[in-house]
């Protein structure tokens, strides 16, 4: 092939092998294989395409997760990647689908121009925040799920368990519970001690992990952005959302707006006639809109600007959803301009600090 053509290729990832396609300038189908999901495989597939020419772009399908060690790869040999959705639904059904033809349409994606994100990278401070909010969000569900079964457990006990609790609450009781001494299983009264001790000490274990990987995340977000940290209502856990909706290279969001549309808060024209109103966004990173709706609610509550803005809008007539709506907007404004990175004098880049 000619070293002058420039060719796109597109790739559908899996958990075991990669499948590739290669379409020349015109949109011509030049060839497709298959890769192995290794370091040797990511390589094989990087010279594979540059020998029908030089690469100009890669569709990425699934950038985030089975492609997420190829991102990595074809990043570092120096290729432009592009984030790339799955297929449509309607062009599947009329195309029907296999490997091929979703890498197929993953390298039109690109080359018509309708693919066009820049994928996360996850080589840096956020990957970290991400991969311990991941621990934390499975064992906070644990130990909520034992807390409800503590809970039940003792609601329905014998009359004499459930006087050696009688009166407790919160973590008393749950340190009650493991330290029951139960004994050989005779009857559903100590059956029920030893439910209620295994579940109490898997709490406590569970509690103790918690604790272990908030003090991590704590220094990690207030080391990556302590300016975001720092605004009001927003904490650890909601700071550490937004940089993970955000990724380790925020520069790839061109705008605020982008960030908002992105976090699902940017507003939608829904009017008809006389009617002229926005509504709600119901796309986007739904936990970055969670932690969004937690810091509104925060400053609703804590935060006397904020308190005097629902006052005000709310004798002009509007609802408390439309309100949080534009508070949740603005929001994403402000925490955007300490999310993306400014180009230093050395050529580095730097978090804003304004």
């Amino acid at each position: 092939m000619s070293e002058d053509q420039h060719v796109t290729v597109g790739v559908d990832t899996h958990k075991d092998v990669h499948v590739a396609a290669v379409l020349d300038q015109t949109g011509r189908m030049l060839a497709n294989s298959s890769f192995p999901t290794t370091t040797r495989g990511y390589a094989q597939l990087a010279a594979w395409a540059e020998s029908f020419g030089t690469v100009a772009k890669v569709g990425l399908e699934g950038s985030g997760s089975y492609g997420a060690g190829l991102l990595r790869f074809l990043t570092d040999y120096g290729l432009t990647v592009i984030e790339v959705d799955r297929p449509d639904r309607s062009t599947r059904r009329r195309v029907g689908k296999t490997d091929t033809i979703d890498a197929e349409s993953a390298a039109r994606a690109v080359i018509s121009g309708r693919a066009s994100g820049t994928p996360k990278t996850r080589h840096a401070q956020v990957e970290m925040i991400r991969a311990l909010r991941v621990a934390r969000r499975g064992a906070m569900k644990a130990r909520i799920q034992a807390g409800g079964q503590i809970e039940a457990l003792i609601v329905s006990a014998p009359e004499p368990v459930r006087q050696l609790v009688r009166g407790l609450a919160g973590k008393k009781r749950i340190r009650a519970c493991a330290a029951l001494r139960p004994g050989t299983v005779s009857d559903p009264a100590t059956a029920t001690k030893v439910a209620l001790r295994s579940l109490a000490r898997r709490w406590l274990a569970l509690q103790a992990e918690i604790d272990d990987l908030d003090s991590h995340l704590t220094a990690l977000v207030t080391a990556t952005a302590p300016d975001l940290v720092a605004l009001p209502g927003i904490g650890v856990d909601t700071a550490g959302q937004l940089l993970v909706t955000a990724g380790d290279n925020p520069h790839r969001l061109h705008s605020e707006a982008a960030f908002a549309r992105l976090c699902g808060v940017a507003p939608i024209p829904a009017s008809s006639g006389r009617t002229d109103r926005h509504r709600l966004h119901r796309g986007g990173d739904r936990e970055a809109n969670r932690a969004l709706w937690r810091i509104t609610l925060v400053r609703m509550r804590c935060h006397q600007p904020t308190k005097d803005y629902v006052t005000r809008r709310t004798a002009e007539g509007k609802t408390k959803t439309e309100i949080m709506r534009c508070l949740k907007r603005y929001i994403a404004r402000e925490a955007f301009t300490h999310l993306a990175p400014l180009p230093n004098t050395a050529g580095t880049m730097t978090r804003c600090d304004h």
